[in-house]
């Protein structure tokens, strides 16, 4: 049980910030595994918030300089943190009101399948048809482009679509350059996640346990470790080779799936 539970907190960590779906790849292979933690729902909740924090390790230089000077009333940083507030509310609303359909109706195999087929061609069709990038810093971001990717991001309330996927495609094709539009997708994962994470533990508190928290805890550091190394080694991959390899990985396995569900 040790084993699965580090082996799900890798899978977590590796696929949470690429476009291919963490909770997608999360109930595939908790099904095709047979794990059964202390608490599935407490599991699933600490190991993401395990590659919330890397994240926050990684740019924690960023997010102090912008905290320090938001204080200081400097003009660049208080306009990056309001691009990210602005990216961040539609997701924040619409799931607020739709988490209790999400959660008993959407998350089901059949949905992960076919929106992790829908989002590869997505990704093809957005590398192919893109425009020619007109931002390529986070600083150039207006308001209005930032708000329309956080609503971009609305669609990752679809199990199986990819949080990261669909910002980063949303930014692709409102001429974000392939690095700006990674880098935002990440810092946009913030707020979006630790809203998501505090938001499932208050709807789910009566049902959490704590319970073999060895293996929460394992889950936890192995979620953070993998997703460290991921955004490490992303950042350089997508400016040699862009999506298009997510997006091919994504058709194959939503077709396999498919296919088991239908045989």
């Amino acid at each position: 049980m040790f084993s699965l539970a580090l082996l799900l907190g890798i899978i977590e960590g590796l696929t949470e910030f690429l476009p291919v779906s963490s909770t997608g790849h999360l109930i595939i292979f908790s099904d095709l595994l047979g794990f059964e933690g202390p608490n599935s729902k407490t599991f699933e909740i600490v190991i993401q918030l395990g590659a919330i924090l890397a994240i926050c390790w990684l740019y924690r230089a960023k997010l102090w300089s912008t905290a320090r000077g938001m204080l200081q009333q400097n003009t660049s940083d208080v306009h990056f943190a309001a691009n990210i507030l602005v990216a961040f509310l539609p997701a924040m609303l619409l799931g607020g009101l739709l988490h209790g359909f999400i959660k008993t109706v959407l998350f089901n195999p059949t949905i992960v399948a076919a929106a992790l087929l829908g989002g590869g061609v997505a990704i093809l069709l957005a590398e192919r048809y893109k425009p020619a990038p007109s931002y390529h810093a986070l600083g150039t971001l207006s308001l209005p482009v930032c708000l329309k990717i956080g609503v971009c991001q609305c669609l990752a309330l679809i199990p199986g679509t990819s949080r990261s996927g669909a910002t980063i495609i949303g930014a692709l094709l409102l001429g974000v350059d392939r690095k700006t539009a990674a880098e935002f997708s990440f810092f946009l994962a913030i707020p979006t996640m630790f809203a998501a994470t505090v938001y499932d533990l208050y709807k789910s508190r009566h049902e959490l346990s704590f319970d073999g928290w060895q293996l929460v805890a394992i889950g936890f550091v192995s979620a953070f470790v993998a997703a460290m190394l991921v955004v490490k080694v992303l950042m350089r991959y997508i400016e040699r080779h862009g999506f298009t390899p997510f997006a091919w990985y994504r058709i194959a396995l939503g077709a396999g799936m498919l296919l088991l569900l239908l045989y």
